[in-house]
């Protein structure tokens, strides 16, 4: 009885510690967020720089300012993925509307836009969770 015990105890610690492990594993690091906003930069400053400028402030009644903007920091990343890869017409912000149009940026690589995406969302004064990968490649595969 006492063996038949150990071993369930065993067995229940077992699978403790293998989910906390995976769990752990599933949440980045921070050299892996170091690592995706290094790139991120690099993508901004060839395909976002001209619209959303260096300090993302955007530019006046064409191109929203990212800095400090509820819809970069907030929760929704679902909703950032798809203006990247969709593309914007036309937006409505804090009672001021941006006119130009983001084209859709369909050809990067889910790493990419979850890279510049984290990019964004950690700069200026901007402080909100990376974007991962997988969270653009589901969000790719619900929207084609």
């Amino acid at each position: 009885m006492k063996a038949i015990k150990f071993g369930l105890i065993a067995i229940v610690a077992f699978l403790l510690l293998n989910n906390q492990n995976t769990i752990a594993s599933a949440q980045p690091s921070p050299a892996s967020l170091k690592t995706s906003i290094a790139r991120g930069k690099e993508l901004y400053l060839t395909q976002c720089l001209a619209c959303h400028q260096v300090d993302g402030g955007g530019v006046p009644h064409l191109n929203p300012p990212l800095d400090g903007s509820a819809n970069v920091k907030g929760k929704d990343k679902i909703k950032l993925i798809l203006t990247v890869l969709n593309g914007l017409k036309g937006v409505e912000l804090e009672d001021e509307t941006y006119s130009a149009i983001m084209v859709p940026h369909k050809e990067l690589t889910d790493q990419q836009i979850a890279d510049v995406l984290t990019y964004v969302r950690n700069s200026w004064t901007n402080k909100a969770s990376q974007v991962t990968a997988a969270e653009v490649k589901a969000v790719r595969a619900k929207n084609k």
